[in-house]
């Protein structure tokens, strides 16, 4: 009796193991450079 409760909690942790490392996958993450909402007027003249 003692082998077979060994056997099931060795095989239980096998199984919790390797179900909490098969989910861990690194994400990736994409950078993108926003654009600006409006460009600074450029001083052109007085009149113009």
């Amino acid at each position: 009796m003692s082998k077979s409760i060994k056997m099931l909690a060795a095989f239980g942790f096998v199984a919790v193991v390797s179900a909490c490392t098969s989910g861990q996958t690194e994400e990736e993450f994409v950078v993108v450079e926003p654009e600006p909402i409006s460009v600074e007027p450029v001083y052109t003249g007085k009149y113009k």
